[in-house]
C-alpha cells in the first residue's frame, strides 16, 4: 500500500484571503531577479503540497493551510530580509519554504528567521557555507550542498574525457562556493582548471570576460551563473566570438528559458540539477500534470518536499510552534517508518495522528543528514537536438 490515488481535492492550489484561523506557510522565493524563471515551478510545487494537506482535513484536527508569497529577489539581501520580516511579523506565518538563492536565504534566516524562532526549509539554496550556519535547529534544506554538486560536476566532465576547463561564476555566495568546490574536486581527480574567475550579473556586454576565458583555454567552459542574468550573456558572447561552443551548466543555469534561447547552438553541452528517478519523481510529475505545472521542473520537487516536511512535522508534534515542531523534521524525513510519496500526504497525516512513524521519501527521495540538509541526488543533462535531455541520475 505504498501508493494512493491522487486526491482530486488536491488538484488546485489554495487561493483567496486567509482567515485568522488558517495556518499560513510562507513561500519566500526569487519571483523577480536573476533566477525568477525557476520560481514559478518551485512555488507551484510548494503550494501543491500545502493544498493537498489542507484539502485532506486531517491536519491538527481539521485546520486549513494557505500559502503566503514573499519575493526574496535572489540578488538583494535587504529586500530578502524585508520580505521575510513581512511574512513573519506581518502575515504571521508558522514556517517558511525558501529562500531560493543562497545569499537571500542567509540574509532572511540570520536577520529574521533565527531571531524570531522561525523554521525555514530551502528547496534550492546550495552554498556550502549554509552547512555550517549557526541555526539552533531552525534551518533545513531539501537540495544538496554544492560541496556534493562540485564532485558530481567533476565526475561528469572527466568521464566524458574533458580534462581541462575554464570556469566563470556569478560573484556571490552561490557562485563562489560552487566554483571552489568544483575546482577542488576536479583538480584532485586529475583535471586542470585553466582559470576560475567571477563575473558580475546585469551587464550588457561580456566580451571582456569571455576574452580572458578564451585566452586561458580549456576543453569546455563551466558557467556557474544564473539562468536569468549573466550566465546566458556569457554563453552568447562565447558563441559570438567562437571562444567556446560547448558548456557545462550547474543547477542555477538549467531551465526552459535556456533551451528556448539557445536551442541547438549549445548541442553537446552538459550539466546537472537536483533530481531523482525514484517513485516520487513520477508521482510529482503526475500531480503537476493535473494542476498545470511541470512537476519535475528544477527544484519543484524539492519545494513540494520542503512544504510537506513543515506540515508533517506539525502533525507529528501536535503543534504549529516552530520551536516545537523543528525537532521532528529530521525524524519525519528519515527511516524508520512507512514510506510516503507525493499524493500520499493524507495517509501520512493519519499515520502520525495515530502515533505511527513515517519515512518521508517525497518527490526528491529526500534524506536529511548532518545539520538537516539533503544527502543529494542529481539529474545529469545534455543538450541534444536543442533539447535539455536527462541522460543519467547520480
Amino acid at each position: 500500500m505504498k501508493k494512493l490515488l491522487l486526491a482530486t481535492a488536491a488538484t488546485s492550489i489554495l487561493a483567496g484571503a486567509a482567515s485568522a484561523e488558517d495556518i499560513k506557510i510562507g513561500v519566500l522565493l526569487g519571483f523577480t531577479g536573476p533566477a525568477e524563471s525557476l520560481a514559478t515551478g518551485m512555488a507551484a510545487g510548494a503550494e501543491a503540497a500545502i493544498a493537498e494537506v489542507s484539502a485532506s482535513g486531517l491536519l491538527l484536527g481539521g485546520q486549513t493551510v494557505v500559502p503566503v508569497r514573499g519575493d526574496s529577489t535572489c540578488s538583494d539581501a535587504a529586500l530578502a530580509t524585508a520580505a521575510a520580516e513581512r511574512l513573519v511579523n506581518g502575515d504571521g506565518v508558522a514556517g517558511i519554504v525558501g529562500a531560493l538563492c543562497s545569499g537571500a536565504t542567509t540574509a532572511a534566516f540570520q536577520n529574521v528567521a533565527l531571531p524570531n524562532g522561525m523554521v525555514m526549509i530551502s528547496p534550492s539554496a546550495t552554498s556550502p557555507a549554509l552547512s555550517v550556519l549557526e541555526d539552533d535547529g531552525y534551518f533545513f534544506r531539501t537540495a544538496p550542498s554544492d560541496a556534493r554538486q562540485g564532485v558530481v560536476m567533476s565526475d561528469i566532465l572527466l568521464e566524458q574525457g574533458i580534462n581541462s576547463v575554464a570556469v566563470t561564476y556569478t560573484n556571490n555566495d552561490y557562485g563562489k562556493g560552487l566554483a571552489e568546490s568544483f575546482e577542488a574536486a576536479y583538480t584532485a581527480a586529475g583535471g586542470t582548471v585553466t582559470i576560475n574567475t567571477p563575473h558580475e550579473d546585469g551587464k550588457a556586454d561580456y566580451s571582456a570576460e569571455v576574452g580572458a576565458l578564451a585566452s586561458a583555454g580549456g576543453d569546455r567552459l563551466v558557467v556557474a551563473g544564473y539562468i536569468d542574468q549573466g550566465g546566458p550573456g556569457i554563453i552568447q558572447a562565447a558563441l559570438d566570438t567562437g571562444a567556446f561552443d560547448t558548456f557545462h551548466l550547474p543547477d542555477g543555469m538549467i531551465g526552459d528559458s535556456l533551451q528556448e534561447r539557445f536551442g541547438a547552438a549549445i548541442n553537446g553541452s552538459t550539466g546537472q540539477v537536483p533530481g531523482t528517478d525514484s517513485p516520487g519523481a513520477a508521482m510529482i510529475e503526475a500531480i503537476g500534470e493535473a494542476q498545470g505545472f511541470q512537476g519535475t521542473a528544477p527544484f519543484a520537487p524539492e519545494s513540494y518536499d520542503a512544504a510537506a516536511l513543515i506540515l508533517l512535522a506539525m502533525q507529528a508534534t501536535g503543534s504549529t510552534d516552530p520551536s516545537v515542531y523543528k525537532d521532528a523534521v529530521m525524524g519525519i524525513a528519515n527511516a524508520p517508518g512507512e514510506k510516503i510519496y507525493p499524493g500520499e500526504l493524507a495517509k501520512a497525516l493519519e499515520i502520525l495522528a495515530n502515533g505511527g512513524e513515517i519515512d518521508y521519501d517525497g518527490a526528491s527521495a529526500v534524506e536529511l543528514i548532518g545539520g538537516g540538509e539533503s544527502a543529494g541526488n542529481y539529474r545529469q543533462i545534455e543538450v541534444i537536438d536543442g533539447v535539455i535531455t536527462t541522460v543519467n541520475f547520480r
